[in-house]
């Protein structure tokens, strides 16, 4: 059998020069009528060759598939004489005939094709377990594999029929993977004993079971035992079993044990604080303690109380008050030794255009700079008529004196002098310096690491 009555294809018709004379061959035509050649005089007429029309041949078409044609007249011409067509199939099917097909001058294509759908073979169902298909056998059919309760899946839980018929991957099976059942006792929360930071805690075993053994003894506890004592905080108490297969199960619960404190103290401004015990649990007493410079008001101890709020009202801690009916300079800066720093602001009037700026800005940094225990000292206009003054505080002219002379402030122009804790000239301005700048300067070049410290929690407060 040819491959065209193989596949159900038409072959080309003979021609008449093919055929022997007198042979009585049948000839079959496209249209399916068998034409017997009886009489060998018969002659036959080849058609008159145009490559100008259009449709010398009837249109390709082939279902499920593409007919991609090239034509000697151009892409607008699909079945003119000569025109060659590629022949495709779509996914899921397989070519079956010619692959590529020209249009001859007996108006018929060199051959033909069709399109069939591929399959992939059934698969067999699998012990303890089912499958279910999107496509059935089709190609690009995805089948989904799920295992009976008390089972899991060992292998890829899907296979999809691919082009050419196969199943990917293999076949997977289920196996008993069902482990125990064990519960867990119910998380608890317990509260330590007065001036205690443990408690004592107890709690049954937990209960377990399997569907194939009957007992089950391989039990483990990780973590503390029942009737121990726990610390404060949460603790994960967790079981786990066997059964004879080794598969495993855990549980775990929770032990909360609970101190009783009081609300966390904050450090006080300009001060520190030192607390017994645990710092804030039930007992706890802490002390205030202010900063050189600063001294306290306030009760000195608070003592955290059983229903957890603390005894009296914090204390705080105040500038140490300076004395100005000193007479010299030096007894002056002494007060300010190692506890403050200085800054020195001097101006030949009132009237003048930089100190009244620099007189609105200092008006909103009493906060800032009492944070950054820096203290304001003014020295107005010359003498006979000079003026220094600690905010409402006035200070004795010989002092002021002293002041100007020591630290070679001129009374001429406006100026500003920034001095550390030890009297040390740290930084001198010309003109008005905003706050940002002036803040930046002091904590950079004049505050310790510990000063920072303390400092960040507050710097919101002046906002």
């Amino acid at each position: 059998m040819c491959l065209f009555q193989r596949y159900g294809l038409s072959s080309p018709a003979p021609t008449p020069s093919t055929l022997p004379k007198g042979s009585g061959t049948a000839l079959q035509n496209s249209h399916n009528e068998v034409v017997h050649d009886v009489q060998e005089e018969e002659t036959y007429h080849t058609p008159q060759l145009d490559y100008k029309e259009p449709r010398w041949c009837h249109t390709m078409r082939l279902p499920n598939g593409e007919v991609t044609c090239f034509s000697p007249r151009g892409p607008n011409y699909r079945s003119t004489l000569g025109t060659r067509c590629e022949l495709t199939c779509d996914r899921g099917f397989r070519l079956l005939g010619r692959a590529s097909v020209q249009c001859m001058p007996t108006r018929r294509w060199s051959g033909t094709a069709l399109c069939r759908q591929q399959r992939c073979h059934v698969l067999p169902l699998i012990f303890h377990g089912t499958y279910s298909c999107t496509k059935g056998v089709l190609v690009d059919s995805k089948c989904d594999y799920t295992c009976n309760p008390g089972y899991m899946i060992e292998g890829a839980n899907s296979r999809m029929c691919q082009e050419g018929g196969t199943w990917s991957g293999r076949e997977p099976t289920c196996a008993d993977r069902d482990p125990p059942k064990i519960q867990c006792p119910l998380s608890r929360v317990r509260i330590a004993d007065p001036g205690q930071l443990t408690a004592k805690v107890t709690w049954d075993p937990p209960v377990v079971k399997d569907t194939a053994d009957v007992s089950l003894t391989d039990v483990t506890l990780v973590g503390q035992m029942p009737g121990s004592s726990f610390e404060e905080g949460i603790h994960v108490i967790r079981y786990k079993v066997y059964d004879q297969a080794r598969n495993k199960a855990a549980c775990k619960f929770v032990v909360r044990v609970e101190v009783r404190r009081c609300p966390t103290l904050p450090q006080p401004l300009h001060g520190y604080l030192t607390c017994s015990a645990d710092g804030n649990n039930y007992g706890a007493e802490c002390e205030y303690h202010c900063e050189q410079g600063y001294e306290r008001q306030g009760p000195r101890l608070r003592v955290c109380q059983f229903d957890r709020s603390w005894s009296d009202v914090a204390p705080t801690c105040v500038q140490t008050e300076i004395n100005v009916k000193v007479e010299t300079a030096g007894a002056l800066l002494d007060q300010f030794y190692d506890k403050r720093r200085l800054l020195i602001v001097s101006t030949p009037n009132k009237a003048n255009e930089y100190y009244k700026l620099q007189e609105l800005m200092l008006e909103k940094a009493d906060c800032g700079l009492d944070m950054r225990k820096v203290t304001v000292i003014e020295l107005l206009g010359r003498a006979p008529h000079a003026v220094g003054r600690i905010k409402d505080k006035h200070l004795d002219p010989m002092v002021i004196k002293e002041l100007r002379l020591a630290l070679r402030i001129s009374r001429t122009f406006f100026s500003m002098v920034l001095l550390d804790k030890r009297g040390v000239d740290r930084e001198r301005f010309r003109e008005p310096v905003s706050l940002e700048e002036l803040y930046s300067v002091i904590d950079m070049y004049l505050l310790n690491e510990e000063e920072h410290e303390r400092l960040e929690p507050y710097k919101s407060l002046c906002d």
